[in-house]
């Protein structure tokens, strides 16, 4: 039998210094409606961050952020 691999990536990217969420969003899907929500809709693991500041929920220099929701 044979063995393949059906591991899948999907688009990410960094946050630059100092982003936000929001400041994220308006990069990468500038034409969304309320990115920032499709964002986090696509990556939960932010969703559990307590940091929220009055900005937004800022993001740092490690956390990945997936910019294409999952297949």
């Amino acid at each position: 039998m044979a063995e393949t691999n059906t591991f899948r990536t999907r688009p990410f990217t960094f946050p630059q210094p100092g982003d936000t969420l929001e400041a994220m969003a308006e990069r990468v899907l500038p034409d969304t409606a309320d990115g920032a929500a499709v964002l986090l809709g696509w990556n939960p693991h932010l969703a559990v961050r307590a940091d929220r500041s009055p900005d937004g929920l800022q993001l740092l220099a490690t956390d990945i952020i997936y910019t294409e929701p999952p297949s």
